[in-house]
């Protein structure tokens, strides 16, 4: 991983073998960045989980493992209440068959480079906290 700063814009260039959410909260640690939009991203994934919450709250995970063309990916990044960097990523992913997949990422390694965008919150804080009966974790501001 690399990454340049410019001002609250923090562009980071992710190499092949890096999972991108585990790239950025270990980034964010590093960097002691608490709030911040993940305005884009491009590169080429594989080992992909994505998918989607249902009504009932539950996550349904799909699984696309061969190299795809990541599109795009946008998100934040802020903290559990236990102070744990915490991303929430979606993404689009392209196949070789140029067939779309998109969702809520869970997983991605980067295969060939990931090239994201983050736009740093320096007077927000921005807190994730468990939903009861459901896998989701809500956004909460302070």
């Amino acid at each position: 991983m690399d990454w340049t700063r410019s001002n609250d814009d923090l562009f980071v260039r992710l190499d092949p073998g890096e999972e991108i959410h585990a790239s950025l909260r270990e980034l964010a640690d590093e960097l002691k960045i608490d709030a911040a939009a993940i305005t884009s991203g491009i590169g080429r994934t594989r080992d992909n989980l994505y998918g989607h919450m249902s009504d009932e709250g539950v996550y349904h995970k799909v699984s696309k493992t061969e190299p795809c063309e990541l599109i795009s990916v946008q998100g934040n990044l802020g903290r559990l209440e236990d102070g744990t960097a915490f991303t929430h990523i979606h993404m689009c992913i392209s196949d070789d068959d140029m067939e779309v997949h998109a969702g809520h990422l869970f997983e991605a390694t980067v295969h060939v480079v990931g090239e994201i965008h983050l736009r740093i919150l320096e007077q927000a804080i921005m807190t994730r906290c468990p939903v009861v009966d459901s896998d989701f974790v809500a956004l909460r501001f302070s």
